[in-house]
């Protein structure tokens, strides 16, 4: 099987009309567009709200300025250029700043509109802070997205991450089992390498970001099904993203196809505050709501997932909302001293981040020291 053509012009896609190409390519001089012919297939073009049109193609919505290019405010944790290590056991490697396609509501868009790449730039100096840090049990290789690049150019940095001894698993993020499937299934090297290399101690795990129902096709579930053979344990995490997957039906859908196919749900986030994403973005209380009508109809393996917030000071459970207050905990912080915090808020029905809610009408943290 071939790699599907790859097309970075909104006018080389023949189904836009001239009207809307001319607007769209305001917002493409500001966010660059990118998508593979096979995931433009995807979409009904007759229907203006297809869900798999409004995840890649660009939106006049987007010049709304609401938002920030770094909303979890990750320059905050970059430790070296490449790697961030903001949660004691976890490193972020960045090792490329491509994608399969550019998701509208990436909270890393800066990557691909800033010339200066954040990605990693010598190896040597990420490779030796993970091994001076012995507390990095798990290294999440990441982007952009790692599956652009060569099997021959990503063996190299699984295989130096993996012989650090107290790296117990490696993450590879990647859209590409549903932006471009073959790029797995035609390449047997890759397949090869993690088998090699994702050992009956020490996995690898593929999280991946299936989105929307439309997008689990046979050709992505192949390649999923190709890497789990392989020895990869593929596990899923999306965002709740108006006019996508704002709708319990399509969630229980997702949770349950995902579940069904062995791809664990892992997480559903809450849409960060990204420059371009006020569209996209559904009030927290709202998308607990839609992600419990959703839970009704899925089976207990469909409903592991966690509704996390990835704020700046950690990720941050949605536990609960009631008809005054709204419940959550740290389910990991940057402050080692605030996992597990439980906080109590007003219940803010319009709320789309945490700093929506202001203080905390309580607090409480158990230390384990």
């Amino acid at each position: 099987m071939t790699h599907p053509r790859y097309i970075t012009k909104i006018d080389d896609i023949k189904e836009i009309p001239e009207d809307d190409a001319a607007k769209l390519r305001k917002v493409e001089k500001r966010f660059p567009f990118r998508a593979s012919e096979y995931y433009l297939s995807l979409i009904d073009w007759n229907n203006k709200n297809d869900p798999i049109r409004r995840i890649i193609l660009p939106d006049i919505d987007e010049l709304d300025n609401w938002g920030d290019l770094d909303p979890s405010t990750e320059s905050d944790n970059t430790v070296l250029p490449g790697i961030q290590h903001k949660y004691g056991p976890t490193a972020l490697m960045l090792v490329s700043d491509v994608c399969g396609g550019i998701c509208r509501f990436c909270f890393r868009k800066r990557i691909f509109m800033d010339a200066e790449s954040e990605t990693i730039n010598d190896l040597s100096e990420d490779l030796a802070y993970i091994r001076s840090h012995t507390e990095i049990s798990n290294v999440l290789i990441t982007g952009g997205d790692p599956l652009t690049l060569a099997t021959s150019r990503l063996e190299p940095i699984v295989q130096q991450v993996r012989e650090i001894d107290h790296v117990k698993i490696i993450r590879i993020g990647s859209k590409m089992p549903a932006y471009d499937p073959c790029r797995i299934t035609g390449d047997p090297s890759l397949l090869k390498m993690i088998e090699k290399y994702s050992t009956k101690e020490k996995r690898i795990y593929i999280m991946t970001q299936f989105n929307h129902p439309k997008e689990l096709t046979n050709e992505a579930l192949e390649a999923v099904n190709l890497l789990t053979k392989a020895g990869a344990k593929p596990t899923n995490q999306t965002p709740v993203l108006r006019g996508v997957n704002d709708d319990p039906k399509v969630l229980s859908e997702l949770l349950g196809r995902l579940a069904a196919a062995g791809i664990a749900p892992y997480y559903i986030f809450q849409c960060r505050p990204t420059i371009g994403n006020y569209h996209f973005s559904v009030p927290i209380e709202e998308t607990y709501h839609l992600l419990e009508k959703a839970k009704r109809t899925c089976s207990g393996l469909a409903k592991r997932v966690k509704f996390v917030m990835s704020h700046k000071s950690g990720k941050i459970e949605i536990l609960a909302t009631d008809d005054k207050y709204t419940y959550m905990k740290y389910h990991q912080a940057a402050d080692h001293n605030n996992i597990g915090k439980f906080m109590i808020f007003a219940k803010n029905p319009d709320a789309k981040w945490l700093e929506d809610y202001g203080a905390p009408l309580s607090e409480s943290t158990l230390n384990y020291e």
